[in-house]
């Protein structure tokens, strides 16, 4: 379950990211690049699904508080 789980959230986390970084590459916006950036690569490193989650969420909440 946690295999499955996991890979579906990064796919998930995955696609946002790219939107991210899309965003970012287009506008010369340096916080929205990194944060795609992130959501991309850290599936590849955190391999537990919550703290996957977690951590994904508090990037995106990122995008919030950080002027772009």
């Amino acid at each position: 379950m946690d295999n499955s789980a996991l890979m579906i959230w990064s796919m998930l986390f995955g696609a946002v990211g790219l939107g991210f970084f899309t965003y970012g590459s287009r506008q010369k916006a340096i916080v929205p690049w990194l944060i795609g950036t992130t959501l991309m690569v850290d599936p590849w490193f955190i391999t537990n699904a919550y703290a996957l989650v977690a951590v994904d969420l508090l990037v995106i909440g990122l995008a919030w508080f950080v002027p772009l």
